[in-house]
């Protein structure tokens, strides 16, 4: 029997692994997930499996289906509608409240975070849609680099918010390119939010930061319509 510290450091590795596979769509939206059949996938017993299940719940990107288990996340317009509502609501004020607080390190992170993503190809820069390391890469290098913005406003319920937002807008985005849709280039707002934090122009990167959200509804809205 496994201790308590390897059994952990195994739950979250396994939940590691099944994020990447949902975000990716090698495990599909809506699809069922056993316990039985992820537990070989992945080479873990039921029980780990079962607490990998419960954390991706927490995280929106599977769903406990009464008396039937879990399934990967249904693509939904209207529940992207109001995540996209919300979004703008809270994402603009906690950038603003980031970029009022933030000091010389936050700066240092924010240009750090944005070389990375400008270094790091998207599907919409040439990298193949379908090679999944490269998708994680710059999904991973994108959710930092939109951390990093919002890493100064000095208030960890708000961050907690940004982050299940952030969570749930991956599962879509990264969905509109793992199943064939094409990514719009969002370069140029990247760019245009690095400027306007560094300048400390809170309201023009409130405004960049509407847009960039309002694009990411535009783009996947297609996308869940056409497959729907």
């Amino acid at each position: 029997m496994k201790s308590g510290p390897a059994k952990d450091t195994m739950a979250v590795a396994v939940r590691d692994r099944m994020r990447a596979d949902i975000l990716g769509a090698r495990l599909k939206p809506g699809q069922r997930l056993m316990f039985a059949e992820l537990s070989e996938r992945y080479g873990v017993s039921v029980g780990v499996t079962r607490e990998a299940l419960t954390w991706l719940s927490s995280q929106g990107l599977v769903k406990a289906v009464a008396h039937q288990g879990y399934m990967v996340t249904p693509l939904s317009v209207s529940e992207l509608d109001e995540l996209t509502d919300a979004r703008l609501l809270i994402e603009p004020e906690v950038l603003k409240l980031s970029i009022r607080n933030g000091d010389t390190e936050w700066e240092g992170r924010i240009v750090a975070a944005h070389h990375v993503l400008s270094r790091t190809p998207s599907s919409a820069e040439g990298s193949d849609p379908d090679d999944d390391e490269a998708q994680d890469a710059w999904a991973e290098a994108h959710a930092a680099y939109h951390e990093a913005l919002f890493s100064a406003c000095r208030n960890a319920r708000l961050m907690q918010v940004v982050r299940t937002f952030s969570e749930e807008a991956a599962l879509y985005r990264r969905w509109s390119v793992s199943l064939g849709h094409i990514n719009y280039e969002a370069t140029a707002e990247h760019r245009a939010l690095l400027e306007h934090a560094l300048a400390r122009e809170a309201e023009e990167a409130a405004e960049v930061l509407r847009q960039h959200i309002g694009h990411t509804r535009q783009m996947l809205k297609e996308y869940v319509e056409e497959e729907g």
